[in-house]
């Protein structure tokens, strides 16, 4: 750190104690960096007019959503802790992302893409992460003392916000990470990468996922994290109570977690409507 400048030290510092992980450290980082570069001038010399300016540039850009908003709490953070001007963060507004429905594979559609997945570890980690409703991170972050045969749990490590928790272990997972396990022999990470002592990187889970959604034909748009999607929505459609799936996914406001209503078409279908509760024949006028 002693290349550093006292604000950019000062700033990591500040992300330090509050327990901000490697990477959203970084993000911050580079997002201020970049806002001072845009302006040639030390971040702290910049007003929030120039904030303003900033974002309206980013927008022309075509930045996209989560993005920009990555940013924006970058620079909250700068001025509201590094600077300590406390008034400023709440006038730097968020941009409204556009809520768009989850896409959701049906229960033929999850084996179908599942087999697809021509890697034995790559079919074991993808298998994991629909059956426990886990993050890519997640996923290639599991030790194999994170698996609690004993107690049917799953223990997730460092989950978004460095926040641990418990997801149920399926026995038909159980299972399947047992036959993996007697012919992959990993030591210490579930899914190891080329390094033993080194998780499997999460951009070879992707590849993965894209690979198995053109070999099973899926039109689909299907990412690793429509398979998280499609847990909370078939358990939703299961009957489970929507806060124990809250709690499942690691999601602090319950409002995230509805939004799986919108999208379980089972719980929908077999909604009554009030219509089916009147004596209504439909008769031609006159």
């Amino acid at each position: 750190m002693a290349d550093l400048s006292p604000l950019r030290r000062r700033m990591i510092e500040d992300m330090t104690v509050r327990n901000l992980s490697p990477a959203t450290q970084r993000s911050y980082i580079s997002a201020v960096s970049k806002f001072s570069r845009y302006f040639g001038r030390s971040p702290d010399r910049l007003e929030l007019e120039d904030v303003r300016a900033f974002q309206v540039h980013l927008v022309s850009t075509g930045i996209s959503w989560p993005a920009l908003n990555q940013i924006v709490c970058a620079l909250r953070f700068f001025y509201g802790v590094t600077l300590g001007e406390a008034l400023i963060p709440e006038r730097i507004p968020y941009a409204r992302e556009p809520r768009k429905l989850p896409v959701v594979l049906g229960a033929d559609e999850v084996v179908q893409f599942l087999e697809a997945v021509s890697s034995l570890k790559s079919r074991a980690a993808l298998t994991t992460a629909y059956a426990a409703g886990l993050r890519a991170s997640e996923v290639a972050g599991l030790r194999i003392e994170d698996i609690d045969s004993a107690r049917g749990v799953i223990q997730v490590r460092h989950g978004k916000g460095a926040k641990d928790r418990n997801v149920m272990l399926s026995p038909q997972l159980l299972g399947i990470l047992r036959t993996y396990w007697r012919l992959a022999r990993p030591r210490l990470y579930l899914f190891p990468g080329r390094d033993e002592d080194h998780p499997i990187d999460q951009t070879v889970l992707h590849a993965a996922c894209r690979s198995a959604v053109k070999a099973a034909g899926l039109t689909k748009r299907v990412t690793l994290h429509t398979l998280r999607h499609s847990f909370a929505t078939h358990l939703l459609e299961n009957g489970t109570d929507i806060r124990i799936i809250q709690v499942l996914l690691g999601h602090n406001n319950l409002s995230s977690t509805a939004r799986y209503t919108q999208v379980a078409t089972d719980t929908i279908r077999a909604t009554q409507s009030p219509l089916d509760r009147l004596s209504l024949e439909v008769t031609p006028p006159g």
